[in-house]
């Protein structure tokens, strides 16, 4: 049975764009990445050793802040997974915390019972928008319906999830038909409309003025020059996370990076105390020139 606490001001949403190479974004037109950035941060990431530069691990790392030896995904068929014990922030937030939960997206292991899945296993309320087809002009229409899907639950006080996930992988899939020319940066400027009105719908909520909201965004893996990944070049490995809100510091350097950091940083911003039972790979985001510790503790049970 659930346990239920009273729910603060604070709210997490965590932005996922699949496959956006990090030293492209300088070239590009992301306005809505830049001014975001600016009242928090933007750092690389490293993917780890152990973890294959592909979405399935990278995103279940990004989700259950533990790492491939733990939460058993190695490619993009999830089979073999350990995400009963190791389950994504939305399904632990909403099964131990009683939180309203959210995710959406359109790739089929993420939400479905399909190739191993679902990596997001029972979030409050799930959206799940199949692309029609496999490519890149299809990936974009899904996009764009997975977007307005949740701008209007983050915008809407009826729902009011504390905690969602929202994935786009047009970016992804223009890169691997395509390559990461003309087409793959434009297709990152769109997601970079889109996140614009998902930040948006957020400030456009009727309690916005009383919530505390924190935001993350970040991508899974880089690709190579002529689209693709899975390799252990730096063009693959480097990935990037971007964040703001409460103890955030706009401009700041932060601590180095992991993948696993983001579920750590979701479940800080909600004032929740992991259990210790969960063994956490990540830690919160943290200024450079603080040392690592244990997770910030509160008067929230667990």
């Amino acid at each position: 049975m659930s346990s239920r606490w009273p729910v603060g001001p604070r709210r997490v949403l965590v932005v996922g764009i699949d496959g956006v190479r990090l030293d492209l974004l300088p070239e590009l037109r992301t306005p809505h990445l830049d001014s975001f950035a600016a009242e928090g941060f933007l750092a690389p990431v490293q993917v780890d050793e152990a973890t294959p530069t592909m979405s399935g691990p990278c995103w279940a790392t990004i989700t259950t802040g533990v790492g491939v030896a733990k939460h058993g995904v190695l490619g993009n068929h999830l089979g073999g997974n350990r995400l009963d014990v190791f389950p994504d922030f939305t399904t632990r937030l909403a099964a131990v915390h009683g939180r309203r939960t959210f995710a959406a997206g359109g790739w089929e292991p993420l939400f479905l019972a399909r190739s191993g899945g679902p990596l997001f296993a029972a979030p409050g309320r799930l959206s799940y928008i199949a692309p029609l087809e496999d490519t890149p002009e299809a990936w974009e229409v899904c996009d764009e319906r997975v977007t307005a899907e949740a701008a209007y639950v983050l915008g809407s006080s009826d729902d009011d999830p504390q905690a969602s996930f929202v994935y786009l992988g047009a970016v992804d899939e223009t890169a691997h038909f395509l390559g990461c020319g003309e087409e793959y940066r434009r297709s990152i400027e769109t997601a970079d409309q889109r996140l614009g009105r998902l930040l948006a719908a957020v400030r456009s909520r009727p309690g916005y003025a009383g919530e505390e909201w924190t935001v993350i965004v970040v991508t899974d893996h880089g690709h190579l020059d002529q689209g693709g990944h899975g390799g252990r070049t730096d063009l693959e490995r480097t990935a990037w996370i971007a964040a703001s809100g409460p103890g955030i510091t706009p401009g700041a350097p932060v601590a180095p990076l992991h993948h696993t950091d983001v579920a750590a940083h979701v479940y800080a911003a909600l004032e929740i105390v992991p259990d210790p039972h969960w063994t956490l790979d990540g830690r919160p985001f943290r200024p450079a020139a603080e040392p690592a510790r244990a997770l910030v503790s509160s008067a929230v049970p667990v």
